[in-house]
């Protein structure tokens, strides 16, 4: 190309100018200014080159970090949640295992319950029996030792006291049994037996009394110690079944709080899979265009550098002064094929320039482009050789102005809609992570204020409770002690009704006998007995009553005592139930309100880049009043009306 230049140049006729400037001259500063120029074209494109590299490294590092962290917070995420899963599925299976405990536990104490009543109802029985048999033996025996029978009137008197009092009928089969024994071991009754008085059958039930009394003992002691028994082992259980559904409810609370968890996290970690997707995809999507400006890039480089090269030589050669001296001296104007001489021809050509850059002009005015305007003044100032290079220059350069505007538009169309969309798609989450952060604010204000309520609450109870059961400690304190005077005082009364009963009526008794014998005196009846005794017997029936009320007074009042401790209870317990589930819902609000603004804050932050990067596209991609299309048009009009000037000089020039 440079050659043709050259050959060009150096065989078509010229003039000598006003200022001496020779063709040589004029080519050589040509060549000059385009060498010029394409060293600053390599040196700007360089630099922009440059730019974009550095920001691509930035980028490439931006997002190859987020996607590390991406990486790293999927890989977390996954283990916390197969752990979650995993000790929500061995919550579950203790909380079964408890369930079958706690109702194992509760069946046994419900079958040891029943058993013990059974017990106890056979206890009663059979000490009833034997107190019964005992009683009847004192009876027996105090009879007996009243009046003197012998044996067979004892057995018959014991057979008729048999009849009439309680017990007496085992103590005489007892006996029977004695005594058919005795006749099987001697072949028949003992005759000193039946010549004893009672003092044989008295010493015989003293010592059934003994037996029956030691058997009842034997039998109270067995049922004190079955009683005791009994309530060690359901108090055992007991305390392991609450300790059962303690630990039950706890773990069903930690099931609950880990299943919250779980889903938390399961949301979060489909949204890192979704931003590192989107990362990785950006980040291929930046190294394929960075490669493919880059091929670009060094293929112009290289064709830059050639063409720089080129210039250089032929400026090397021009400037040769064996070329430009020699020129001068030797080269004589020669006759171009035409018949036109050469001031025709350069008078034609003149013609030719003007009229382009008059044609320029006009539609400079007509398109407002300041590169026609500029296009038109260097066409009048310029020679016509130079004229025509300059379109042709002119034409290139926005030819490749358009290409470079059309890849640059593209390039930030795609740019400014993900930038756009990624800022939308950030607002949006900062804004309803926001939103969030709020409620749980108000919902942890809510509930920390009913927590102190509840606390308060329990406290009053608690504090009610205690006065409660201290003034019931005192009142029943004070019920026991009259009970117990009330009825001492009945005991000592009826033995004084007893005493003077006896003796009023013994009184009575010896006034209907034989008058007592000198010395003769008024029969002494007492000092009226009968008011006295009345007295005593109204006296017997105000503490009768007095203990009679005051028992139920105080069961009256135990009861309602206890159901008073007993709604407290329920109700305290209700309250701090209460407390404790809100307390959890609270420590989880609190621990979700530090996700969350962990959460805001890194989508604020990657807002906050896009943002940043929005700030960096907003220079680079410029917001224009023309359009890209209305440029398109216009910078079409241009190229065709440089084209129309080039032909206006190549006719000319032809």
């Amino acid at each position: 190309m440079m050659a043709r230049l050259l050959l060009l140049v150096l065989a078509a006729p010229c003039f000598i100018s006003a200022n001496k400037v020779t063709p040589v001259q004029q080519v050589l500063s040509m060549l000059e200014e385009m060498k010029a120029k394409g060293e600053k074209g390599l040196a700007i494109e360089k630099k922009v080159f440059a730019d974009y590299t550095e920001w691509v490294d930035d980028e490439e590092t931006k997002l190859s970090q987020e996607i590390k962290t991406g990486k790293d917070t999927i890989s977390k995420l996954t283990a916390f949640i197969e752990k979650a899963e995993s000790d929500i599925n061995g919550l579950k299976s203790g909380i079964s295992t408890l369930d079958g405990e706690i109702a194992t536990m509760e069946g046994e104490r419900k079958s040891i319950t029943t058993q013990r009543e059974e017990d106890h109802a056979e206890y009663v029985k059979v000490a009833a029996d034997y107190q019964e048999s005992v009683d009847a033996l004192a009876m027996a025996i105090q009879t007996l030792k009243n009046q003197d029978f012998d044996r067979p009137q004892a057995m018959l008197q014991l057979q008729k006291m048999a009849s009439k009092v309680h017990g007496m009928r085992r103590v005489l089969a007892v006996l029977l049994e004695m005594d058919e024994s005795k006749s099987a071991v001697h072949g028949g009754p003992e005759v000193a037996a039946y010549e004893f008085q009672s003092g044989g059958i008295i010493a015989v039930l003293e010592k059934l009394q003994k037996k029956f009394q030691k058997q009842l003992a034997e039998t109270e002691s067995a049922e004190s110690n079955a009683a005791h028994a009994f309530d060690m082992e359901a108090l055992h259980l007991d305390n392991l079944v609450t300790e059962s559904k303690a630990d039950r409810e706890e773990k069903a609370t930690v099931k609950a709080k880990l299943s919250g968890e779980s889903k938390a996290a399961q949301e979060d970690l489909a949204d890192t899979r979704k931003d590192l997707a989107d990362d990785q995809k950006t980040l291929s999507d930046v190294k394929t265009t960075f490669a493919e400006k880059k091929s670009q890039f060094e293929a112009n480089q290289d064709v830059r550098a050639q063409e720089i090269e080129a210039l250089g030589k032929a400026i090397e050669i021009i400037a040769d002064p064996n070329v430009s001296q020699s020129y001068s001296k030797h080269v004589k104007l020669v006759q171009l094929p035409s018949k036109l001489s050469f001031l025709q021809m350069g008078s034609g050509r003149t013609l030719a320039r003007n009229n382009a850059a008059e044609f320029l002009r006009s539609k400079a005015q007509a398109l407002s482009s300041s590169v026609l305007a500029e296009a038109a003044a260097d066409i009048a100032q310029n020679p016509f050789e130079k004229v025509i290079d300059m379109i042709k220059a002119l034409l290139e350069k926005l030819k490749e102005e358009a290409a470079s505007e059309a890849d640059h538009k593209q390039w930030c169309d795609t740019e400014l809609r993900k930038n756009k969309m990624k800022r939308e798609k950030k607002e949006s989450q900062v804004n309803t992570l926001t939103a969030e952060v709020e409620e749980y604010k108000s919902s942890i204000q809510t509930m920390g204020s009913t927590i102190a309520e509840l606390s308060k609450e329990q406290a009053e109870l608690a504090k009610a409770m205690s006065d409660a059961t201290e003034l019931r400690n005192k009142e029943k304190a004070k019920n026991l002690a009259t009970i117990k005077d009330a009825q001492a005082a009945l005991d000592a009364v009826k033995k004084a009704l007893v005493i003077l009963k006896d003796f009023y009526s013994s009184q009575a008794f010896l006034q209907t006998g034989k008058q007592p014998q000198v010395p003769e005196m008024k029969a002494y009846t007492g000092m009226k007995g009968g008011g006295v005794v009345g007295m005593l017997e109204v006296i017997e029936s105000d503490f009768a009553r007095l203990e009679t009320e005051t028992k139920a007074d105080e069961s009256e009042n135990a009861r309602n005592y206890a159901n008073f401790m007993s709604e407290s209870k329920t109700a305290k317990k209700q309250k701090h139930d209460h407390e404790y589930k809100l307390s959890l819902q609270k420590d989880e609000a609190e621990f979700q309100l530090q996700q969350t603004k962990k959460s805001l804050s890194g989508t604020q932050e990657e807002l906050e880049k896009a943002q940043s990067y929005h700030e960096y596209l907003k220079p680079n991609c410029g917001t224009v009043h023309v359009s890209f299309e209305e440029r398109q048009a216009r910078r079409k009009e241009e190229i065709e009306a440089l084209k129309e000037a080039y032909k206006i000089l190549s006719q000319k020039s032809s």
